[in-house]
């Protein structure tokens, strides 16, 4: 297909994706079955025109006074990947399977692109009745903070210390560029250019020997703050699929005992043969039973208790811009109670002394801070550990990341524009003995 061709694709799956409010995996698959003579190539080419068009909805409407899904993904080629006016009228210029030809309007519009006057919900590229908890979070600075999480978000790992160094694992990925992460010990990052089909980690004999796993940075670094000691008895509450459970296995050298249960058990399906690959033996899987008692064995026993919070996911939007723009209140006011009830039940299992580690993969300050809280407001045992304190884990690197994050008295923020990573809450809550 040429390019022009892809461009007039994606304009139709995007209106088809608008027009029926169907997820955008869901469009392209629907398209790709309709069109078998596309390429892998091409259809990655097509996702990616999709997946920055979600990045730019709000703002691309505004640019192009119009939002229809033609306006909206020619406004995203000038807001996103900035194309000159000339170099879009190139794409849509009638040809046979082309764009028809920019309007004399359309023109005009893209000539003058300008950040100017948006509001920041329209800046920022996020849904308007989301404004005032993205103002409660960054102030003045929301649609700053919004565009930086409406940007295409690097390819990020985490080097499995049980089975490889991270140099090893570098050397092993050299084909595919893979750099240090900045920030993360056991972190490697791959950037991909918008067209890029994806590098098939799964194929690579790395991930398939469990050197590796996909993992961002910012959840890397969540994990690390928890602060994971060999020889502990952790507990990670919800583990779904065991992202975070692998690193802490990695954390603990294999001593001590961590034990993994999530409140779905389809969730933790994927958790054993990703246990088994990393080999990570010290690691038991709890599945949650119909009278909620999985975990009645560990009362008072674990010195870490984990959660990693059902969640908005504002804070992974860089990954997933079509969930921003289907998210509803309801689900958030949902999530809210979902991660009081997940605390409080925390509590049960921790031994005096011991640690709950909270963390949401969001920025929205009701999730976060609000949440601790209020948590502190029913458990008078508890107090937070000073950010400062844990983001020393980081070593050499801890002053320059304390600068870049944001610190509270109820824990730590990153964002994508503040540390380059996904937007991750984390707080260590410590029981007093």
């Amino acid at each position: 297909m040429t390019p022009a061709a892809r461009l007039a694709a994606a304009i139709e799956i995007f209106g088809a994706i608008e027009q029926n409010r169907i997820p955008a995996a869901d469009a392209l698959k629907e398209w790709g079955r309709a069109h078998r003579f596309a390429g892998s190539g091409d259809r990655a080419a097509i996702a990616g025109l999709v997946y920055d068009t979600l990045r730019r909805k709000a703002s691309s409407a505004f640019l192009m006074d119009a939002a229809t899904p033609r306006a909206i993904v020619l406004g995203m080629l000038r807001r996103e990947r900035a194309l000159s006016t000339q170099a879009i009228a190139a794409l849509a210029d009638g040809s046979r399977h082309a764009p028809a030809p920019l309007s004399d309007e359309e023109h005009r519009r893209l000539d003058h692109e300008t950040a100017g006057g948006m509001p920041a919900w329209i800046a920022g590229d996020y849904p308007e009745w989301l404004d005032p908890q993205m103002q409660a979070s960054f102030g003045d600075l929301r649609a700053q903070e919004g565009a930086a999480l409406a940007s295409r978000a690097p390819l990020d790992l985490r080097v499995n210390t049980l089975k490889a160094t991270r140099a090893e694992a570098q050397a092993a990925l050299s084909d595919l560029a893979a750099v240090e992460t900045p920030w993360s010990p056991t972190g490697l990052r791959i950037v991909l250019p918008p067209d890029a089909r994806n590098p098939g980690i799964h194929a690579e004999a790395a991930f398939i020997k469990g050197a590796i796993e996909v993992q961002d940075e910012g959840s890397q670094l969540a994990a690390l703050f928890a602060g994971v000691q060999p020889g502990e008895q952790v507990l990670d509450l919800c583990a779904g699929a065991g992202g975070k459970t692998l690193a802490l296995a990695a954390s603990m050298q294999g001593k001590g005992q961590l034990y993994a249960t999530d409140s779905d058990k389809r969730r933790l399906a994927p958790i054993y043969e990703r246990l088994e690959r990393a080999g990570a033996r010290n690691v038991q899987v709890i599945a949650p039973r119909r009278d909620g008692n999985e975990l009645t064995a560990l009362a008072g026993r674990c010195d870490l208790v984990l959660i990693d919070a059902p969640c908005s996911g504002t804070g992974a939007w860089r990954r997933n811009p079509d969930a921003k723009w289907r998210m509803r209140p309801g689900a958030l006011e949902q999530r809210l109670r979902q991660q009081a009830e997940v605390l409080d039940r925390a509590v049960t299992s921790l031994r005096p002394g011991g640690r709950i580690a909270y963390i949401t993969c969001s920025v929205l300050e009701e999730e976060n801070g609000a949440q601790i809280r209020a948590f502190l407001g029913r458990h008078h045992a508890f107090s937070v550990l000073p950010p400062a304190s844990v983001i020393a884990a980081l070593g050499d690197a801890a002053p320059a990341f304390r600068t870049a994050a944001l610190l509270s008295g109820e824990g730590l923020l990153m964002t994508p524009r503040r540390t380059g990573t996904d937007g991750f809450f984390v707080s260590i809550l410590r029981h007093q003995d």
